[in-house]
């Protein structure tokens, strides 16, 4: 599966990059024909106290998966993106099986 990492109007450091790649595989154990997995970082309104945000796109044939959450970290967003995400994939395998 391909990952693109994307951060809006900052740069992701490389810990943060290492951290999303190995949570996203796990996503790749989970559903084994997803093509693509674009994560996306943005920071809203920085004076908030959980203003950090990622999305989670994950392409898989018939369809693509969608996720976004905030949280005060971009570690706990993304963390709290994968959670929901596999619980669409089981959904997803349950309808296309």
């Amino acid at each position: 599966m391909n990952t693109i990492i994307n951060a809006a109007k900052f740069n992701a450091s490389a810990e943060l990059e290492k951290f999303i790649n190995e949570k996203v595989a796990k996503l790749d154990r989970i559903v084994d024909n997803a093509t693509r997995c674009e994560v996306t970082l943005k920071v809203e309104r920085p004076e908030s106290v959980n203003n950090k945000v990622a999305e989670i796109s994950l392409a898989l044939p018939g369809q693509t998966l969608f996720n976004s959450q905030q949280a005060g970290t971009f570690e706990q967003a993304v963390s709290d993106c994968v959670d929901a995400m596999r619980v669409q994939i089981d959904k997803y395998k349950e309808r296309y099986k």
